[in-house]
């Protein structure tokens, strides 16, 4: 079967990395560090997948400057202590491996600083199979569609070929933003009901339906 996609990009936490309940935890503990008032889970949830300060600024407004840099001094310490622990979703590594394999470019757009990136690709083993990756550190904060558009340029392909796949409302608008299919997966971050209306082309609640659909249908 032709393919329909000739580049595939991922969102990291929550799409291949089982990483929300950790970077939940991070925010939580530091706000508490800091001496900022408490918010629920779902709250902290709800920003995985902005850059910090974007996320800082969405839980706190605006708060002074130099509480902002405690919080994301904080939160930086406290994820990178338990970073090297985040496992990636059962089957992911097997299926970016066999994607590679049959041809797809891969790539990797994430709210994530590049040495948080370059960690977990260290971690994961999976650095060389992408082609192409881009972090907020070299982009605007998802979902503005820079990350998307420099990877097509890079990559040279078109958007009508290339596929977003993420966690969150902010990967599925930065998918419509930069004209591109989108897959929504409801076992990280976000429920579906935050991003449907963003209509994505499927959407899945395990990586192994998400598995099976890509290598049939991708």
């Amino acid at each position: 079967m032709p393919k329909k996609f000739d580049l595939i990009v991922w969102d990291w936490d929550g799409t291949l990395a089982d990483s929300t309940g950790m970077i939940v935890n991070a925010i939580l503990k530091a706000a508490e560090q800091v001496g900022l008032p408490t918010i629920t889970r779902e709250a902290a949830s709800s920003i995985i997948g902005l850059g910090l300060r974007e996320s800082i600024h969405a839980l706190y407004g605006d708060i002074p400057v130099t509480q902002a840099q405690a919080l994301a001094a904080q939160y930086n310490a406290n994820y990178y202590a338990e970073e090297s622990e985040i496992v990636l979703f059962t089957g992911a590594a097997d299926t970016i491996v066999e994607l590679n394999k049959r041809g797809f470019k891969l790539a990797v757009a994430t709210g994530k600083g590049r040495r948080g990136l370059n960690l977990a690709l260290e971690h994961s083993g999976l650095g060389r199979q992408f082609h192409a990756t881009r972090t907020v550190d070299e982009c605007f904060s998802k979902p503005h569609p820079q990350m998307l558009d420099e990877l097509m340029d890079h990559l040279v392909v078109l958007p009508e070929r290339t596929l977003m796949i993420g966690d969150t409302s902010y990967d599925l608008q930065m998918a419509k933003n930069a004209g591109v299919s989108a897959i929504g997966v409801t076992y990280g971050a976000q429920p579906a009901e935050q991003w449907q209306h963003l209509s994505p082309i499927e959407q899945f609640d395990s990586f192994s339906n998400l598995s099976q659909w890509l290598l049939t249908h991708a």
